[in-house]
């Protein structure tokens, strides 16, 4: 334990305060252990993996963080029928994972390629992008119920997975879950082609029709670099890159609410209901890459000769970001303001989609 250990360290935002205990968690069994242990003691818990959802208070964590940092991954079978039945563990890195699945010509996981984190967190958001959840892929999760002291795998359905939703998400209040995934199932196909484009900038920079398939080599390198090109692949010489990645969900509302939009607005339909773009709303309300509010600094006063310290990416209205030196209360702040301003133009409230641990929105 090392109560120096400062959340900021561990997130991929750079913000966050010290940890009153700091356990790192190599196997399945030191996780099950440390969580027991700070359960038993009645210490807050909270989970971190690769750190990259998550946004924590000034003042830190005043309980134990456990971290999970579980490698390796293995194939229980593999058959031409059934494809691969591959088992990762939870603190494995996730973009590895992917690049590895790729290299095994396992198909499902390429358009992936890039999210930071760990592949422990994945099903507890339903992680997806360029038209691509886990939850097509996932057979199983392994977790650890706190609640009732015993290791226990959920199904696929199991885990009512939704949009950046789960059973999961659900059973985790600032952190803090019921269920801490050990490892994840994925059942994926056989061969070098890629799941069907769904998404079409994608399909486009492809070169292939939506629905149809693409080297999934291809395809990975394509989607790194889209991700790239809007700050979402880490770069430590990159400040765009030092977020939460996105940090509004897209939201979903009524057919109602979407009529009276502009008729350029984008939208999908998602059952009855009318998915919108988050950063179409934040844009359109008068929001710009880049965007911060000069002079932030710690405390609430601004001196407006000093640039801020937290601004949206200038590569993507949908990420706040940490310019350098930010303070978790400059970079709720920024969002506040969006999300406000969104409000007031398109009376939409926006939803964060990292999770706030000790701090609101």
């Amino acid at each position: 334990m090392n109560e120096q250990t400062f959340l900021s360290s561990l997130t991929t935002l750079a913000v966050g305060g010290p940890a009153k205990n700091f356990i790192t968690a190599t196997t399945e069994a030191d996780i099950i252990a440390a969580v027991r242990a700070a359960d038993d003691a009645g210490e807050p818990l909270l989970i971190v993996g690769g750190g990259s959802n998550l946004v924590v208070a000034d003042e830190g964590f005043a309980g134990t963080v456990v971290q999970i940092a579980s490698q390796g991954y293995k194939a229980d079978s593999q058959d031409s029928c059934g494809g691969a039945s591959v088992v990762v563990q939870a603190g494995h890195n996730w973009d590895d994972f992917v690049h590895q699945t790729v290299l095994h010509a396992w198909s499902g996981l390429e358009a992936l390629s890039g999210i930071p984190g760990s592949a422990g967190a994945t099903p507890v958001q339903n992680v997806g992008a360029y038209g691509c959840e886990v939850a097509q892929t996932i057979a199983s999760v392994r977790t650890w119920d706190r609640q009732n002291n015993a290791v226990r795998t959920f199904t696929n359905h199991e885990l009512k997975f939704g949009y950046r939703d789960s059973l999961l998400k659900g059973a985790t209040v600032n952190g803090s879950p019921r269920y801490v995934v050990l490892s994840v199932e994925f059942q994926l196909l056989l061969g070098r082609m890629s799941a069907p484009v769904k998404y079409a900038e994608l399909a486009r920079r492809l070169d292939v029709e939506i629905g149809k398939r693409a080297n999934s080599l291809e395809l990975r390198r394509t989607v790194l670099a889209l991700r790239a090109s809007k700050g979402m692949v880490l770069d430590p010489g990159d400040r765009d890159t030092f977020s939460t990645g996105s940090f509004f969900t897209n939201p979903i509302v009524t057919p109602e609410l979407a009529a009276t939009l502009p008729a350029d607005t984008p939208r999908w339909p998602v059952g009855e209901l009318v998915k919108l773009s988050a950063a179409w709303l934040i844009e359109h309300a008068g929001f710009s890459k880049g965007f911060g509010l000069a002079g932030e600094l710690q405390g609430g006063t601004r001196d407006a000769g000093t640039p801020p310290r937290a601004s949206l990416s200038t590569k993507h209205t949908l990420a706040v970001t940490n310019r350098g030196g930010a303070s978790a209360d400059d970079v709720l702040t920024v969002a506040r303001e969006v999300r406000d301003g969104v409000v007031r133009v398109f009376g939409i409230t926006l939803v964060p989609e990292p999770v706030l641990v000790g701090c609101t929105l």
